[in-house]
């Protein structure tokens, strides 16, 4: 640990004549280590322990001896839920101290393995502010008990007693003051935001219910409870949350829209807060995007060679417009930024309009909306064009004002990179014709759509071979005869026993020849039936190309896309 105090000779002599004594270490190899540790400044236990003189756990228990501590075993003791809310789990990484269970009231039990690093100890009773008995464990059985305990802890629930509804929180004086100066709401409100930023949560929902807040996170894709917390705290969390995004706290009949940022362990990231008044109450649901520094290349997508060779094909035209499109949070963004990185060059001049700006890019000239202030998409773009950019990215084509100008660039020499939400590459342009952009003029606009999902990868520590069954074997297009393996999710505490961890983009590229030009305007199902003639991959087999690789499962790729039937 850092910041240990300088260590007392005669104690570490003492602890070599303890593992003399339980003749762990010879007298001999005491005054080698004593002699070694004259000549390089290195602990006498370490020492032991790189010449195998000694384990970790032999210095534990000699440790525990020396100063007078109970050694515990602390993979076989059970560590109390409400432990883990005493501490970050970040603060016992850093101080290796693990609190175990109450002693009483206002006494904890704390496992350590270092009863030398006073500083850290000191450190530990000021975090906790109660009175602390130290106990000993293994360094490494510690480092294994931190990663089970706080990989597995259960949702984090605020108990309080049922109250029965009334009035009362429609005569609360000044929520202003509520939401800044109630500190156990803002405390639960960093609690949950750093809880579920940790957890890589794309989405945070308070839900009011009739006796209680719910609090879910959606974590790759899936959601689950985080939160419970007591009626009586309700509009203070949802106060705070509207100070946050700077929405009329006053306001309750009427949805708001606000962002703000934060910063965690020196990252900002963006919080867009959106709250839309229900039958009890109003929920807030907050949209976690973290800002990166990081390049995304047009490898990093995975794509397969076909897809990667025709969307590539579609990026490096001098002019049209290509589209990604999807539900919210498939990684459409993700998509465009990484053709970005790759057209990126000093002989373009590539200009963005964004929603918000996720990432900045060297080189690249990058506006962000402000409806309040008028700069919408449309506005933003018509002024934009008249910059003269090659490349233009269009974060959302999101109404008619819009797609109609963003076509129009498309048609008078600019490359137009965009998103739009659709289901399917196919459906785009009825999409796009709903909104009231002619036929002809898609067809000579659109150089290529790009559907896509995100999928959940299996995690690879836990993964299970599986010999797939009859109806997989069709559904996945294996030969009769062929010898096949695929995987399944099973769980382990490096995925939250979830059974996967991370996700991948699965695509549907469609890149607009002269026959299929010709159908836009054409029912959608006409328009799919000739891509998949021409060997369009669908989202369907693309993920069946990842469950072949072991990267996920069919049911996976089932739960996204559908079962086909």
């Amino acid at each position: 640990m850092a910041n240990k105090e300088e260590t007392n000779p005669s104690r570490e002599h003492a602890l070599g004549v303890l593992l003399i004594r339980k003749g762990t270490i010879s007298k001999e190899q005491l005054e080698q280590a004593l002699s070694e540790k004259e000549r390089n400044g290195r602990r006498i236990g370490d020492i032991f322990v790189a010449h195998g003189w000694a384990t970790s756990r032999d210095l534990a228990h000699a440790l525990a001896e020396q100063y007078n501590l109970e050694f515990v075993e602390i993979l076989e003791t059970p560590i109390e839920p409400e432990m883990t809310k005493l501490l970050s789990e970040r603060f016992v990484r850093r101080f290796h101290a693990l609190p175990v269970k109450y002693l009483g009231k206002n006494s904890v039990l704390v496992a350590i393995a270092d009863p030398t690093d006073i500083v850290a100890l000191d450190d530990v009773k000021l975090a906790l502010g109660i009175n602390l008995r130290f106990c000993l464990a293994d360094s490494g059985d510690l480092d294994s008990a931190i990663d089970q305990v706080y990989s597995q802890r259960p949702a984090l629930r605020v108990v309080d007693e049922p109250i029965e509804l009334d009035d009362e929180i429609d005569r609360l004086p000044d929520l202003r003051a509520i939401a800044e100066d109630a500190a156990p709401a803002v405390t639960l409100v960093n609690q949950i935001l750093i809880r579920a930023i940790q957890d890589r949560a794309s989405d945070i929902h308070f839900e009011p219910q009739e006796r209680q807040m719910i609090v879910r996170t959606r974590v790759d894709g899936v959601a689950r409870e985080l939160a419970s917390i007591p009626k009586t705290m309700q509009q203070a969390i949802i106060s705070r949350l509207k100070v946050m995004g700077q929405l009329d706290i006053a306001e309750r009949q009427l949805p708001q829209d606000g962002r703000c940022a934060v910063r965690l362990a020196g990252e900002s990231i963006d919080l867009r807060i959106a709250v839309i008044p229900i039958s009890h109450g109003e929920k807030v649901t907050i949209r976690i995007l973290q800002r990166s520094s990081k390049s995304v290349s047009l490898s990093d997508l995975g794509m397969s060679e076909q897809a990667f060779q025709v969307f590539k094909r579609a990026i490096e035209q001098p002019f049209g417009c290509v589209i990604a499109c999807g539900p919210t949070g498939a990684g459409k963004t993700t998509t465009l930024y990484a053709a970005l990185e790759h057209l990126n060059g000093e002989e373009r001049i590539i200009t963005t309009i964004e929603d918000p700006v996720e990432y900045e890019i060297a080189g690249v000239s990058q506006v962000q909306t402000n409806v309040r202030r008028g700069l919408t998409f449309a506005r933003g773009l018509r002024t934009i064009l008249r910059s003269d950019p090659d490349v233009l990215l269009v974060g959302e084509i999101r109404d008619a004002e819009t797609a109609e100008i963003a076509v129009q660039a498309a048609l008078t020499g600019h490359l137009v990179l965009t998103t739009l939400h659709t289901q399917t590459a196919a459906s785009t342009f009825a999409r796009l014709q709903d909104m009231g952009v002619a036929p002809f003029m898609l067809a000579n606009a659109i150089n290529c759509v790009v559907s896509q999902r995100l999928v959940r990868k299996l995690c690879l520590s836990c993964r299970r071979e599986s010999t797939p069954n009859a109806d997989e074997r069709v559904e996945l297009g294996i030969g009769r005869g062929q010898d096949a393996t695929i995987y399944r999710a099973k769980g382990c505490k490096d995925c939250n026993d979830m059974g996967y961890l991370g996700r991948k983009a699965i695509y549907e590229v469609l890149p607009l020849t002269d026959q299929l030009r010709e159908l836009v305007g054409q029912p959608t199902a006409k328009i799919h039936a000739r891509a998949v003639t021409e060997g369009m991959v669908t989202l369907r087999q693309d993920g069946h190309r990842l469950v072949l690789l072991g990267e996920t499962s069919i049911e996976e790729i089932r739960r996204v896309v559908g079962d086909g039937h």
